[in-house]
């Protein structure tokens, strides 16, 4: 049987669990590790194809594993989901997926099921932005772990909101702030000292959380390597757009869910999901001129869509 990495068997989705026996768990973390072929996601991300025998296999799994889940935002999926939700313990997905249906419950006036134990988001770094309106939906903070299809979980959140190295899994070192991972478990081909791809923040070893974990605390994931963004004359990172929001978010509490597109050298489009006044329009501008000078012509839209139905969230899409 194929082997189905732990993060391959979400990929395009929300889970939705009611795992009210300690079976259901089991038989789910087995399930997450040894279940082959259920799923065959299109390359672009938008549709799993399944064959009748599949779809047999995965409705028997969704009874045994009482789970729901949901693969987009169409009107039909989030009231079946909804008429669901009075009895979810626990919800899996997309950050950025969870934040979307937060939103929907919050505008319907749907509050979530007393038994809901945890919101887990995934594959996405979780914006502050987001938090405010899963709590108010969920009653919960959507926690983090960050890991990837190759190595298996690296770190996961803590309730004291550390990251903590899964060091039982992993190795982990940053080399000029890229991460480095070596696997533990894989046995049958090895990931030793793999270049993932991500930026990231390890903190001293020797800070400790008051959690009492002892493992190693992951400080922050900053994004991706190898995004460009092209301006008149040079070519910057993609990173510097997080740190313009985040610097909004620890100077002025200016927390905003933006994507940024580029169709062409020297100009950028910000669109920012919230209305804003001037004022913070402001502060966005003085941060866009500290990173990108006068090499960059910017366009700021408010009041905009970010997230698509059907694929992952991309905080910036360039055309070159």
């Amino acid at each position: 049987m194929k082997n189905c990495g732990f993060f391959d068997f979400f990929e395009f989705g929300l889970l939705f669990f009611c795992c009210k026996k300690v079976w259901h768990f089991l038989l789910l973390i087995f399930v997450y590790e040894n279940i082959i072929g259920l799923f065959s996601p299109r390359c672009s991300g938008i549709l799993f194809i399944f064959s009748f025998s599949e779809k047999i296999k995965t409705k028997i799994l969704d009874i045994l594993q009482n789970r729901f889940r949901i693969f987009s935002f169409q009107e039909i999926d989030i009231n079946k989901f909804l008429k669901k939700i009075k009895k979810v313990s626990y919800i899996h997905g997309y950050s950025s997926m969870i934040y979307e249906v937060a939103k929907k419950m919050n505008m319907k006036g749907i509050k979530a099921s007393p038994k809901l134990k945890l919101i887990k988001g995934t594959s996405e770094k979780i914006k502050e932005s987001y938090q405010k309106e899963v709590h108010k939906a969920f009653g919960l903070k959507m926690i983090s772990e960050y890991g990837a299809a190759e190595t298996g979980i690296i770190a996961f959140e803590c309730p004291k909101g550390n990251m903590h190295i899964n060091m039982e899994g992993v190795i982990v070192e940053e080399v000029e702030n890229e991460i480095i991972v070596t696997n533990l478990q894989m046995h049958s081909f090895p990931i030793i000292r793999y270049k993932l791809g991500d930026y990231i923040k390890l903190a001293p070893k020797s800070k400790k959380c008051s959690c009492g974990l002892q493992h190693y605390i992951l400080e922050e994931v900053t994004g991706r390597i190898g995004n460009v963004v092209y301006g008149k004359k040079n070519s910057y990172p993609s990173l510097y757009f997080y740190y313009i929001f985040k610097n909004l978010g620890s100077k002025y509490g200016l927390y905003l869910n933006y994507k940024v597109f580029q169709n062409e050298k020297g100009s950028i489009i910000f669109l920012i999901e919230q209305s804003i006044d001037q004022n913070a329009i402001n502060k966005l501008e003085s941060e866009i001129i500290a990173y990108f000078k006068d090499d960059i012509i910017y366009e700021i839209k408010m009041n905009q869509i970010l997230f698509s139905k059907y694929e992952k969230h991309k905080s910036f899409v360039s055309k070159i």
